[in-house]
């Protein structure tokens, strides 16, 4: 599969649309949401690429695109520990994740229909992320959704390289700012993530109306 054909299934899957917890930002939810956009090119615009536009053929898993995404922000976060040290490293990518998350909610909202409750938890339904977390609906009610997550891409990626800690506070924090942006009715609560080395991830949602 090439990887203008990846990015064609990643988008109609909308992996990249609407991440997860302990995902969209992950992949930087404008600049990656724009990428997939170049799919929709007429051929002739994109015959017309300069050479250093062309895409890659090269193959990719679910896995590698993860990891590629993440490896800098691992490097430059564990060489900001050294010179800052890790409590102000970490300190600082909570805010940054948080702020992005949040501006990213609202712009989530702007794309849909409405901000209601149900409209957010059908972010999380099945078959999305699919390919990339396995998780079971837990509670579902009108005013609740819950998700217990065993698998998580992120978590394996960043755990992998020894640097749950970072992956913590530059992805799965900016869960609790994403529905707040989205709505502000809208709470998540968790006491458990795979980042940080439990069992599961629980996410639940709640509506504060």
């Amino acid at each position: 599969m090439s990887q203008k054909t990846l990015r064609n299934e990643l988008d109609r899957r909308q992996f990249l649309k609407i991440m997860p917890a302990c995902s969209l930002m992950c992949l930087g939810s404008g600049g990656v949401w724009a990428l997939t956009q170049q799919s929709e090119q007429t051929p002739a615009v994109q015959e017309a690429k300069h050479k250093f536009d062309q895409e890659l053929e090269r193959k990719l898993t679910y896995r590698q695109l993860i990891s590629l995404q993440y490896r800098e922000t691992i490097q430059l976060a564990k060489a900001l520990m050294e010179e800052m040290g890790k409590d102000k490293t970490i300190e600082f990518l909570k805010q940054h994740t948080h702020m992005k998350m949040l501006k990213f909610g609202q712009q989530h909202a702007k794309r849909s229909p409405d901000n209601s409750f149900q409209t957010y938890v059908k972010t999380f339904r099945p078959p999305n992320y699919k390919d990339t977390w396995t998780a079971e609906i837990v509670e579902d009610t009108e005013n609740a959704f819950e998700l217990r997550v065993t698998e998580c891409i992120w978590a394996a990626v960043f755990r992998e390289a020894q640097a749950g800690d970072i992956g913590y506070a530059s992805v799965c924090y900016g869960d609790y700012a994403w529905p707040q942006g989205f709505n502000p009715k809208i709470k998540m609560i968790r006491d458990k993530t795979l980042m940080q080395g439990h069992e599961y991830c629980n996410h639940r949602y709640v509506w504060e109306g």
